[in-house]
């Protein structure tokens, strides 16, 4: 995680380096719906690489925007989930879906 001093001084900036590569805003895409488990985010995120998928994911997690749960089975099973805070994005992916089908209906 950044600290303050380390972040950009544009709030934009700030939001785009913490969401915004294609595989973390696919992966919010995901998991603003439901927890997910890792095997069932790779499958989902067609292209996405093992090493690329635990990257985002860690970095996700280290800058506060999911949580990440070990549930104590064999095997163990872990499942990702927004945090309170990466909830609090809802609302931009929310416009950034309208924004995407206003945008298709408008091609065709």
């Amino acid at each position: 995680m950044l600290t303050k001093e380390e972040m950009p001084a544009c709030p934009v900036a700030t939001t785009v380096q913490l969401i915004g590569s294609k595989w973390k805003l696919l992966i919010l895409r995901n998991l603003r719906t439901r927890p997910w488990r890792f095997n069932e985010l790779r499958r989902d995120l067609e292209g996405i690489s093992q090493k690329v998928l635990t990257d985002s994911l860690r970095a996700l997690e280290e800058d506060g925007i999911i949580t990440r749960t070990v549930y104590p089975e064999v095997p163990p099973r872990v499942e990702y989930a927004l945090s309170p805070l990466g909830e609090e994005m809802k609302p931009i992916l929310d416009a950034m879906e309208q924004f995407g089908i206003e945008y298709k209906r408008r091609l065709a």
